[in-house]
């Protein structure tokens, strides 16, 4: 039987994948790569097989896992990650054969969640991720279940070992489930005080690894840990800035998106996500520099339709200009600009994007109010915002952002 490395060392993985057409398995299996590297797995070697359709018992043929496992051998690999969803028989029985461990791609993903989550909310999404997925995979697995865990796919903030019964994870799910109602009901008090407040939100939303955290970084100085790897934030982060119109607005970074997301996980990360849907505006952050920009940002238009944020302004924030080798193709408008976020290129305009796209709400105006109105000033500083104050021989002189439901009243008053 195989051993398991502690979580500090390495592990060398081979990466199998079975393309039957449903995607690009050269493409996938690349970003499959990326995401064994950020689970802290060397990878060295992968097999693509060309099937017509998955093999029931094994997902790939058994001649090729025969072949699968002389490479194993030979390159000292103690770890094979499928790049689809296996089902708990298979697992046994790929096993059986390789005689090393077996994950797949949403185990892998959910290992990697594991290792980024900070915060009590994370935390408690990622297990019941991991729980609801080990459900229905805990026949057919035998005792695969009961090896204690231990390297890429067995940690997390659940169980420190696998051997547990449905009666148990089904307790868990729902302690998990009602522990996560309670944080989204604060959540969502927190969202409804902002909207009575009349503070605007921006979500920053996109593919993984395009620099949302990096330009969450430049734009507030929000400290927000940015590394050259898939998922290297999870917790969600929230700062406000300044925009040229004097408006205020809140930027919050969510979760980064990836192809064929595990279901189960857009399930329990949907509190988070849901934080595009009842936004003013959504900063959709691509990288310009990759060949793949336009399929990764497809992921992401898909994603968002699913939570219901058409009819939210979307900007096409195109990062990482200092990078890319051809911009001349790339065009810019309102809701299209480019930028570098490690370098703070493009910002002054990206900003008045933002301004351009939002709803409303308030109006910077100069006005000269009589001294028999001040109480008018009262109101305007209490709804919106005073810049400079200056009393002259006819009234008060003042440069403001004004309210939008006190716009009507302040024209009388304007100040060219």
């Amino acid at each position: 039987m195989y051993e398991n490395k502690t979580d500090d060392l390495p592990v060398k993985a081979v990466l199998a994948c079975v393309d039957v057409g449903e995607f690009d398995a050269e493409t996938s299996i690349a970003e499959l790569a990326e995401l064994a590297k950020t689970a802290n797995a060397e990878v060295v070697g992968e097999i693509i097989q060309k099937k017509s359709s998955y093999d029931p018992a094994t997902c790939m043929g058994a001649g090729r896992l025969e072949e699968l496992k002389d490479q194993l051998s030979a390159l000292e690999a103690e770890l094979v990650i499928f790049d689809h969803e296996l089902t708990g028989i298979q697992v046994r029985n790929i096993e059986n054969i390789l005689d090393v461990r077996v994950i797949d791609r949403t185990t892998l993903i959910l290992d990697i969640f594991a290792q980024r989550a900070r915060t009590k909310e994370g935390k408690l999404q990622v297990e019941l991720a991991q729980q609801k997925y080990r459900l229905p995979r805990l026949t057919g697995m035998g005792t695969s279940l009961s090896r204690l865990g231990g390297g890429i796919g067995t940690r997390g903030p659940g169980e420190t070992k696998l051997e547990t019964d449905k009666r148990h994870i089904r307790r868990r799910i729902e302690y998990l489930e009602d522990s996560l109602k309670e944080l989204e009901k604060h959540r969502n008090f927190t969202r409804s005080r902002r909207k009575k407040d009349g503070v605007l939100c921006a979500a920053i939303v996109g593919y993984t690894n395009v620099g949302k955290s990096t330009l969450m970084n430049a734009l507030t100085d929000a400290g927000v840990l940015a590394e050259n790897k898939l998922f290297a934030t999870l917790d969600i982060t929230s700062r406000s800035i300044e925009l040229p119109d004097g408006r205020s607005i809140m930027l919050i970074d969510t979760v980064g998106l990836i192809r064929r997301l595990p279901h189960n996980l857009v399930e329990a990360f949907k509190s988070t996500l849901e934080e595009a849907a009842v936004s003013d505006i959504i900063l959709n952050v691509q990288d310009i520099s990759s060949p793949e920009r336009e399929e990764q940002a497809e992921v992401t238009e898909k994603l968002l339709s699913e939570l219901g944020c058409d009819g939210i302004p979307v900007i096409n924030v195109m990062n990482k200009a200092d990078a890319a080798l051809n911009l001349d193709t790339v065009f810019e408008d309102d809701k299209n600009v480019i930028i570098s976020a490690r370098h703070h290129d493009g910002f002054d305009r990206l900003l008045q994007c933002i301004m351009k796209n939002l709803p409303e709400t308030a109006k910077r105006m100069k006005l000269l109010i009589p001294y028999d109105k001040t109480a008018f000033i009262n109101s305007i500083r209490s709804e919106g915002k005073i810049f400079s104050e200056e009393y002259t021989e006819c009234g008060t002189l003042i440069d403001a952002l004004v309210d939008i439901k006190l716009v009507k009243e302040a024209l009388k008053y304007t100040k060219s």
